[in-house]
């Protein structure tokens, strides 16, 4: 196990708890990188640590396989939390609540080991953290509805099926993934399993667990090798996670065969309704178009943090104004938190924190797969509510708009400037093609009712994006002067 002087340690036996596990699992997690390691393991961690488990959890991957033998197994599945305060101090404390790390990849003893523990009627839950894109259909779903059909035919006991991804109605997405792949098999008793003893409990995740730094590297102990690596299929991985301190799960409670006692360990659980509520909260209103607004133009203005993002005056404009003035408003209080105490922690004590080595590059990654949710259910809200107004939104048309601007990769210098890995990519700079500085914007873009999660046009906000998207293309330095001349309108403190 890892020695680091002052590093909170588990206090259970941990060759128990892995004979124990693996007896009878109760719990297998899908995705296992940063934000399994460096928050949903530690949840385990903890109910170990206080005697409320003696199971771990079994970490499988679908995606990056080669983060299982490179960093679970070398490492015996042990991990080093490091917690970067905005002070500059730092946290540490190491979990082994991984009994066991596999990769999913039919055909291998591993993915036996799968079949084995789907086969279980003490399994309780199975967990996910594989992004939006996970869902759609390809290896991840085919695999794990091909698991779920061992499961129906060797015991047909229930389960819970819990994404825990930082998307809207998430539990909405695997649901209607699994029974898309199930239809396919055209097994009507196995369709019905997953229909009345399988739950797809909502949840909102939130905390922010960047890519390990090489700073971080440097404030650590040997003897062993922290050095991050890089996987062939570009992940970013260490023996440790480095990650700021607040954290927040809801979930849904809705699990048919029970499940571990993570209430104990800070989970809130409750209905859909107030689950939806607080994801609603975060992901269209308090953090997440925050962070994409705040990234796209960190990005088009050459910055390399969203600290550094949060430094200039003009972006945070942006940010209050997106947050406070219009996301706010559309926001209904979801009971367990309270909006703005939640923007204002993200607002000036996580946005801010300088020794969290989170970059805007990393944010506008799959931009595509966010932006009908981050800006199009407030758009929505806009145009249903009465009290509400379209004509008075100016920094969710400035994100979408900046959005555009970003993917021509020129950045408000004129020069080039990399982009973010996008499955849409390729498309979304085909629309785009013929547009430079200095050249007007192609209407089509802004026409994609799915691009957006709505009609931008019937909303009354098409003409307002593509006026400032070519404000945009006038020149070297447009984006700021773009930013200036829309942000003028004072925004609340």
């Amino acid at each position: 196990m890892y020695s680091v002087p002052g590093a909170a340690r588990p206090l259970y036996d941990v060759a128990a708890m892995r004979e124990t596990t693996a007896k009878a699992p109760v719990w297998i997690h899908f995705g296992a990188g940063n934000i399994f390691r460096g928050y949903i393991a530690f949840l385990q961690n903890e109910l170990l640590n206080q005697g409320l488990s003696d199971k771990g959890i079994i970490a499988a991957e679908t995606f990056d396989t080669e983060i299982i033998e490179r960093i679970y197994r070398p490492h015996d599945n042990n991990v080093l939390l490091v917690t970067l305060n905005p002070d500059g101090t730092t946290e540490h404390a190491v979990s082994a609540s991984v009994s066991e790390a596999l990769s999913a990849v039919p055909g291998t003893p591993d993915y036996a080991r799968l079949e084995e523990v789907f086969s279980a009627p003490s399994l309780q839950m199975v967990s996910f953290t594989i992004t939006e894109k996970g869902y759609r259909p390809g290896a991840a779903m085919e695999i794990l509805t091909a698991l779920m059909l061992k499961r129906y035919t060797s015991c047909a006991a229930p389960l819970a099926l819990v994404s825990m991804d930082n998307c809207s109605r998430n539990g909405e997405l695997l649901q209607n993934a699994v029974l898309r792949e199930a239809q396919n098999l055209g097994n009507k008793g196995f369709e019905a399993y997953l229909e009345q003893k399988v739950s797809y409990p909502w949840s909102m995740i939130d905390k922010i667990t960047p890519a390990p730094s090489a700073d971080v590297v440097k404030g650590l102990p040997g003897p062993t090798d922290w050095s991050p690596i890089q996987t062939a299929k570009g992940t970013f991985i260490a023996p440790f996670v480095n990650a700021e301190a607040p954290q927040y799960l809801v979930i849904e409670d809705s699990f048919p065969n029970g499940r571990p006692p993570l209430e104990k360990a800070g989970v809130y659980f409750t209905d859909r309704d107030t689950v939806c509520k607080t994801e609603r909260m975060k992901v269209t209103a308090c953090l997440n178009p925050l962070h994409t607004a705040l990234s796209v133009f960190g990005c088009l203005l050459g910055m390399t943090s969203v600290a550094e993002c949060m430094k200039d005056d003009d972006l945070v404009a942006l940010v209050r104004r997106l947050g406070y003035d219009e996301g706010l408003p559309a926001v209904e209080h979801p009971g367990i938190f309270e909006p703005r105490a939640f923007l204002d922690e993200v607002v000036t004590k996580r946005l801010i924190n300088p020794f969290l080595p989170d970059t805007p590059q990393r944010i506008v990654t799959d931009t595509s797969q966010k932006i009908p949710f981050r800006f199009g259910e407030t758009i929505k809200t806009y145009a249903e509510r009465p009290d509400l107004s379209v004509s008075t939104l100016v920094a969710v048309p400035l994100a979408l708009a900046g959005w555009a601007r970003y993917l021509l990769g020129i950045d408000d210098n004129g020069k080039e400037m990399p982009l973010s890995p996008d499955p849409l990519l390729p498309e979304l700079q085909s629309l785009l093609s013929g547009v430079a500085v200095g050249g007007s914007a192609k209407s089509e873009f802004f026409t994609e009712n799915r691009r957006f999660g709505c009609d931008l046009y019937t909303a009354g906000l098409g003409e307002t994006c593509e006026e400032m998207f070519r404000a945009m293309l006038t020149g070297s330095g447009a984006v700021r002067k773009t930013l200036r001349d829309r942000l003028k309108v004072p925004c609340s403190p």
